[in-house]
């Protein structure tokens, strides 16, 4: 018979107060240490050992992370070198020349930031292909807001809560779901992902449509090729890339390569042609030194994303079991697994009282504007959900990792989807009043969904 003390408690309003600040917007980083330390005090009752326990934390949550650390950060690198060399243009320019009206090109564009986002991640996607394909989407008629659109639902929803192949997303759900094989969440999420993502572009294309009928007199012209002085080099470069990747696909179903060999073989491929790109633009004597300024670019901007959630990764680590343990000592199971125990012995909960907590806390992290962010409590709850009542903890892990992405990862908060608003030079609120009624449709018809499959 589990019993809950003063450090469950401290622990769920220190949580509490986590969600609370993200609704207002503000970063959790510090409330985040705040809370280790003083639940390491509380723990050990020293002063030093509590110092020792916020580091600790910080380690055990850099080694559950470090993987997706590195393979972001060499993507990055990949596609800086292919936008020095002009390669990114090549492969974009036949795409654009489909673009022949506005609803044609709302969904060119999404798809090709689908594409794009699933092997470079969106905010490097939303830069090379905001810049060279929004200008030809809209003379081919489409408005700068329903461009912005495109590029967010596709990239920052749809490809961000997915993320099959970089498999960022998945990786640290199932880290701190304690489920070995990221490959689990992917599998778990795909019908949901396909309900989520085609009720949610479905109906915005259908806004979008009674939109562009009120509009009339918009000028068009024939898209043009961008020239950009590419060479035969920049050419081979260009249509290798996609090959290079097809490659990995093939491989990874060929030989079942899951987790972290597939990630491993997508970390390996980008550095490649990373490689080949500079000795392709700079020759191999100047290549020696952008080399590494590419990693170093690299390594910049994934630790910029990800140094946040590795300290808030670090504190819910904290709820369960496993890393419990290795952070605070063998004599701990965990305060989440505690109080989900204490909750299952006291309180009748069922399947479908399960989905829709964990669904409304998955609602409330988004809120914050870092999907990622959320990602550590949903798969610390959907474990503890999961032992306490009959449910698939990858599918409720992966239900929770949907709805806080397509939230909080730049689709219907503001201040997350200024990047996009930037490259389309239309206002972020414009973008969250189109996106806000097909992602609720959209997420009220995955939670359903989850109640009948789940």
């Amino acid at each position: 018979m589990i019993h809950l003390e003063l450090i469950h408690y401290i622990y769920v309003a220190v949580i509490i107060a986590i969600i609370t600040i993200m609704c207002f917007k503000k970063d959790v980083v510090l409330p985040c240490i705040v809370g280790i330390f003083i639940i390491g005090f509380i723990y050990s009752g020293s002063v030093m050992s509590s110092i020792q326990i916020l580091y600790r934390a910080i380690v055990t949550s850099s080694k559950a992370f470090l993987e997706i650390v590195i393979i972001i950060a060499l993507v990055n690198a990949m596609s800086k070198a292919l936008s020095d060399l002009g390669a990114d243009v090549i492969m974009i320019n036949p795409i654009r020349k489909l673009m022949l009206n506005g609803k044609r090109a709302f969904f060119i564009l999404g798809f090709t930031m689908l594409i794009f986002s699933w092997f470079i991640w969106p905010s490097p996607a939303v830069a090379f292909i905001g810049s060279l394909m929004v200008p030809a989407a809209i003379k081919s008629g489409l408005p700068e807001v329903w461009a912005a659109v495109a590029l967010d639902l596709f990239g920052n929803g749809m490809a961000l809560s997915s993320d099959y192949f970089i498999q960022g997303a998945p990786s640290i759900t199932a880290k701190t779901a304690h489920i070995q094989d990221p490959l689990r969440i992917v599998k778990a999420s795909f019908p949901l992902w396909i309900v989520m993502s085609s009720v949610t572009v479905i109906s915005s294309a259908i806004i979008m449509g009674r939109d562009l009928k009120k509009i009339k007199n918009i000028e068009k012209s024939e898209i043009e090729n961008i020239d950009n002085n590419s060479g035969l080099g920049s050419k081979i470069v260009a249509i290798g890339t996609p090959l290079f990747f097809m490659a990995d696909v093939i491989i990874m179903y060929i030989f079942k390569l899951k987790g972290g060999d597939a990630t491993a073989l997508i970390g390996g491929t980008a550095i490649i042609i990373m490689c080949l790109a500079s000795i392709v633009n700079y020759k191999f004597k100047n290549a020696l030194g952008k080399v590494p300024l590419y990693i170093k670019d690299g390594a910049m901007f994934s630790m910029k994303v990800f140094a946040p959630v590795i300290i808030i990764g670090a504190f819910f680590f904290l709820g369960s079991k496993e890393s419990a343990q290795e952070i605070l000592g063998i004599n701990t199971n965990g305060f989440l697994t505690d109080i989900g125990v204490f909750i299952s012995q006291h309180i009748k909960m069922s399947r479908i009282s399960v989905i829709l907590i964990h669904s409304g806390i998955s609602g409330m992290l988004g809120i914050g504007g870092s999907g990622f962010s959320g990602l550590p409590l949903i798969g610390t709850l959907a474990q503890v959900f999961s032992s306490n009542v009959h449910i698939d903890e990858a599918s409720l892990a992966a239900l929770g990792q949907i709805i806080t992405i397509w939230i909080g990862g730049g689709t219907i908060i503001p201040w997350s989807v200024v990047p996009v608003a930037a490259i389309c030079n239309v206002e972020p609120f414009e973008i969250v009043k189109k996106n806000i009624i097909p992602v609720l449709l959209g997420i009220t018809a995955v939670i359903v969904t989850a109640i009948f499959i789940l």
